[in-house]
């Protein structure tokens, strides 16, 4: 965006986490608190990604209070089940945003696919002893991570989440999908 001299505003969090074994890793029960004061109760340590990356939702919502909040995340297996390697999910709570990015997604030639983000997604990441879980019951696995998500962009009424799970990596290793997407929807804003 700088080198083009893009005239938009835009910012970006970038949360990085490393699953790593030893004695202070999280296990399965162990309860966190969240940026945003949400508590949750971690059921699946591979699901670490979204613990840090609910919290550069929070922070990006409360420090920035953005128009628009687009967050990229190869953050599960099941959207390759649902999608293979050709499309990225888009899940998002404004549909004017999901068919916006689904239309640069054609003109970027980065293809997209617009999923479901339904409030019953919710109701397996219920947890006994916290605001919610780290991860659902192993069905519909990309909706329920997605609904997790959601439950972190605060006021953002203009978010989308890109599962790149299934487009990220090509043969010869990171494929750079989605960023042509978004450099297409980052260039139709200026146009406004």
């Amino acid at each position: 965006l700088a080198l083009r001299k893009a005239k938009v505003n835009a910012v970006g969090v970038v949360g990085l986490v490393e699953n790593m074994p030893g004695g202070n890793a999280q296990r399965p029960g162990d309860i966190v608190k969240s940026y945003s004061g949400k508590t949750v109760e971690i059921l699946n340590t591979d699901a670490e990604g979204r613990v840090i990356l609910c919290d550069a939702l929070t922070y990006g919502d409360k420090k920035y209070s953005p128009k628009a909040m687009v967050d990229l995340a190869t953050l599960t297996g099941a959207i390759v089940i649902a999608l293979g390697h050709d499309y990225t999910g888009v899940f998002s709570n404004n549909d004017t945003l999901a068919n916006k990015l689904l239309e640069c997604g054609v003109k970027s030639q980065d293809l997209a696919w617009h999923m479901p983000l339904h409030p019953d997604y919710k109701r397996s990441l219920k947890s006994n002893f916290a605001d919610m879980t780290n991860c659902g019951d192993h069905v519909a696995g990309s909706m329920t991570a997605a609904q997790y998500l959601a439950s972190f962009v605060g006021k953002c009424k203009n978010w989308a989440h890109l599962d790149i799970a299934g487009t990220a990596m090509g043969k010869g290793g990171g494929s750079g999908r989605a960023v042509r997407l978004l450099l297409q929807y980052l260039f139709d804003q200026q146009k406004r």
